[in-house]
This record gives C-alpha cells, sequence and structure tokens, in this order.
C-alpha cells in the first residue's frame, strides 16, 4: 500500500517519512487511532515504505534506521513515497513480503486449537483487501467467529519470537505489524524482552484503538504515533473518488461519519433513506401534530430495524450540531445542503441552544437503548414525548 492510497492525514505521513529519513525511529511505534481513522492502512504503507528497495538511488549512509551500524539508506528516490514497482513494494502490497509479519485477533478452528495468525493469513490478506478501515469485530465476523472471543495467543507470541530471531530474507529489516494488541492477554509480557531488546533491524508496529485497554508493560515501551480522525472534506472526497458517490450524497454522510471512514462505508449501504423527509415529518407531528400523527410516525420508524434507526439519531445530531454553528458562527462555518440548511433554520426558530443541547443528550441515550434492543415503539414514543416537551413546551428534561 502506498501512502497517497491512504485517506487523508497528511500531517501524519509526512511525520513518518521525516522519522526514517532523520533516524529517528524507536524500535517499536504505537500507532494509536480510533475506528475508521486509517491507523492500520497507514501502518501498512509505512512497512512497505520501509522495505522499499527501488532498483537506483541507493546509496552508503554512516547510520542506520535506528542510529546504529552502518546500513544502506532506505528512502525512495522519488519523493517521500515507496517507489511501489520493486519487487519488494509489489510484495508488500500484496503482504506476501517475507520480512513483514502480521499478528491479530483469532479464534480456534475446532476445540483444542492453538491457534496463531498464520493459520488465517489467507483470510487476512482477502480481509484487509477488501476493507481496510474495519474494525476487529468486522474482522472476527469475517472469519466466522460468531460469539466467540478473539485472542492474540500465547502460541502466537511464541511464534513472533521464533519469526524475529531468524534473519531477515530479502529487506535491510524485519518488521510485525501488530493490529489490535488490546488483545494480548498477559501472556504479551512474553514479548517484553523481545520488544525492549530486539535483534537489529526489527522494527514492532502496533496498531491499536484504545490506549487504555494495553498492557501498560507493553505501552511504556513504544513511541506514540497518535493518528487523528480524517477531517469530513478527506471523507467526502474518498467517497467520490473511491466509491463513486455523488458530491451531494458524499457531503452528507460525511458530516454524519464524523472523521469515522468505516462509519461513512456503512452509511452508504442506507444512503437510499431520505433522512431528511422523516426527520421533517418527525418534527411536525411532534410540534404541529396530534397523537395519532405521532402514532403514525412511531410506526414508520419503528420498522426500520436497529441499525438505519441509528443513522436516523446520528443525521438528526448532525443537523443539530450544525444548528449551533449556524447560529453562532454563519453560513460559511456550516457544512449543510440547501435543504437541510433551510430545516436546520427552522429548527433555530424554535429552540434556543439549551434545547438543541438537550435534544442532542436524548438522541445518545436513545441510541445507547436501540443498541441494547430496547422496543422500538415504546422508546420512540417516550421520546417523541420528551422532544415535545423541550420544544413546544420550552423545557429541559431528562430521564434518571
Amino acid at each position: 500500500m502506498l501512502f497517497k492510497d491512504v485517506i487523508g492525514q497528511e500531517e501524519v505521513k509526512q511525520h513518518l517519512v521525516e522519522m526514517v529519513q532523520q533516524n529517528r525511529l524507536s524500535h517499536a511505534l504505537l500507532f494509536l487511532g480510533k475506528e475508521g481513522s486509517g491507523a492500520l492502512p497507514l501502518a501498512m504503507a509505512f512497512a512497505q515504505y520501509i522495505v522499499c528497495d527501488p532498483a537506483a538511488g541507493r546509496s552508503a549512509t554512516p547510520t542506520g534506521l535506528f542510529g546504529e551500524e552502518p546500513a544502506q539508506e532506505i528512502k525512495p528516490t522519488k519523493g517521500n513515497e515507496p517507489c511501489g514497482v520493486c519487487p519488494a513494494c509489489i510484495k508488500a502490497s500484496q503482504m506476501i513480503h517475507p520480512d513483514i509479519h502480521y499478528s491479530y485477533p483469532v479464534i480456534p478452528k475446532k476445540s483444542g486449537d492453538k491457534p496463531k495468525s498464520t493459520d488465517y493469513i489467507t483470510d487476512w490478506r482477502s480481509f484487509v483487501k477488501q476493507t481496510p478501515y474495519s474494525t476487529a469485530y468486522d474482522w472476527l465476523q469475517f472469519i466466522g467467529a460468531e460469539n466467540k472471543q478473539g485472542n492474540i495467543t500465547a502460541e502466537e507470541c511464541s511464534d513472533i519470537i521464533r519469526q524475529l530471531s531468524l534473519k531477515s530474507f530479502e529487506s535491510e529489516y524485519k518488521i510485525l505489524v501488530m493490529w489490535m494488541p488490546e488483545y494480548l492477554g498477559k501472556e504479551g509480557n512474553k514479548l517484553l524482552k523481545l520488544i525492549e531488546e530486539p535483534p537489529p533491524n526489527t522494527l514492532f508496529v502496533l496498531v491499536a484503538e484504545s490506549e487504555e485497554q494495553i498492557l501498560q508493560t507493553i505501552l511504556s515501551r513504544t513511541q506514540l504515533v497518535k493518528i487523528p480522525l480524517l477531517n469530513d472534506e478527506d471523507v467526502r472526497t474518498a467517497l467520490i473518488e473511491k466509491n463513486n458517490t455523488p458530491p451531494d450524497q458524499a457531503r452528507q454522510i460525511a458530516g454524519i461519519a464524523e472523521g469515522n471512514y468505516r462509519e461513512a462505508l456503512q452509511l452508504m449501504q442506507h444512503a437510499e433513506e431520505d433522512w431528511l423527509a422523516l426527520l421533517r415529518e418527525w418534527l411536525n407531528a411532534t410540534v404541529k401534530g396530534g397523537p395519532v400523527a405521532q402514532a403514525k410516525w412511531v410506526e414508520e420508524i419503528a420498522k426500520l430495524g436497529r441499525e438505519r434507526q441509528k443513522q436516523f439519531f446520528r443525521f438528526f445530531n448532525h443537523l443539530l450540531e450544525q444548528c449551533i454553528r449556524l447560529r453562532l458562527l454563519g453560513d460559511n462555518y456550516c457544512n449543510l445542503g440547501e435543504s437541510e440548511k433551510e430545516l436546520a433554520g427552522r429548527v433555530n426558530k424554535i429552540t434556543s441552544v439549551t434545547q438543541q443541547q438537550a435534544i442532542i443528550e436524548e438522541l445518545d441515550r436513545a441510541t445507547y437503548y436501540v443498541e441494547r434492543n430496547a422496543n422500538a415503539k415504546m422508546l420512540f414514543h417516550a421520546l417523541t414525548i420528551k422532544l415535545q416537551h423541550i420544544i413546544k413546551n420550552k423545557v429541559v428534561i431528562s430521564a434518571a
């Protein structure tokens, strides 16, 4: 994978390139980024950048990647990208380079198994090529885990030690890309000595979403590289270029996804839904209509299913956040289309910022209940009544 194939994150890419070019790398890096930010694609592009070996333009340097014994310079000859055409780049892009190893959560294929990542390498290559912005849950479902708990096992740790103790086959460096080190239990302590005192020219790249769930003993031995959420414009551009999404639809989805490209792709599955019309109907039933109109709307929304209901909440939340921006900062700072902006203006006329914040809290609470299989009709009836009190009676209420 090339850096240019990774969505956005230009500052992080430049930082990584400079770390290599200026020999400022630690032997163990932690790429920390929330779901959908692209931490795994960045790690894969970085690994390819390290092993890239163009046919020309390589020269001797006084220090190696980590500042130790003399080694060849690994910087590609063309700008700040891997060349993409050398044998090392081709193998790295296909995830078959012998000096780039991958570790990730796995499950036993049958009772009594002691699984390792290599048991699932074919599935892993297929999964990452299809959905590099996915989550550990997506991966475990991809390999048929269902309700089984994924783990990076003690056997996997032993296999990592064995692989990295060998000499590199082709590249100057050996690289381990460990995705989701949060799935390492106490057996992860087996890797401490290897991380702290690795063999020469060995690099660990850990890719995680939650710093708190990583073993502290491992965390303290890594150099942190923070991967921020994507900005809306990068998500919008990616949807248009990679998925042929119509620009207006891409803009709306990017705003709702809030920097999570995986979420944006999930929203694409229901892009045909007219959330704006559904929201207009709800607000009219709440503010102007009576119990009959409200009951009719609840029947309609209850049929949509949990995922679509959650997406509707996200759309309404996004609109309310933009309402506040529109009110306080003006049109130039509001990321809405004309129809949405018109509705946002109407919402601003009937609610204050405090009321809008109260509605956002209620929507967040309702999302929590939807995720836990609450009865849809009861939930939306109660939410409609709360919304009516907040808007019509100008009373802010909160559930206990």
